[in-house]
């Protein structure tokens, strides 16, 4: 294992939350735009994760872990397809004939809890680094003594 592999894991982990907390603050802003390029209101979009160098016989799992490479990585985009909030607003520009406006399926606590969670992944990983940092120093410490 070399001695740097704990740091890339940890510096994967802290790419993906950034994604998924950028993804989290587009959802937040868009929680009320009720009409997009395609004519419907916003659709919620949620960070699709996966291990990096996924490997699935037994051989290539040990091998992954006995290298570098681990880590995650973010692999795609999904919208969250929940129905949207209706809501009677009848002087609403975008109301329908019946006066219900359709507004994103964007739930501003979900939201501020997936972002509660994003940041402390990220501050774990952060923590990690800090962590393996302080190992190194540590055993450059003990090899000049």
């Amino acid at each position: 294992m070399r001695l740097f592999s704990s740091i890339e894991t940890s510096a994967s982990g802290l790419t993906a939350e950034r994604f998924r907390l950028d993804l989290i603050a587009s959802n937040l802003a868009n929680a009320e735009t009720t009409r997009t390029e395609t004519g419907e209101p916003y659709r919620r979009k949620v960070a699709l994760f996966a291990p990096r160098n996924a490997r699935y016989s037994f051989r290539d799992v040990l091998g992954a872990q006995m290298s570098s490479g681990q880590g995650v990585q973010v692999v795609g985009v999904a919208e969250d397809q929940s129905p949207f909030k209706r809501t009677y607003m009848p002087g609403h520009p975008d109301a329908d004939s019946e006066g219900y406006v359709t507004y994103p399926n964007v739930d501003v606590v979900t939201e501020m809890v997936d972002m509660m969670m994003a940041t402390r992944a990220y501050e774990a990983n952060v923590t990690a680094i800090e962590a393996a940092k302080s190992m190194a120093q540590k055993a450059l410490e003990l090899m000049r003594s």
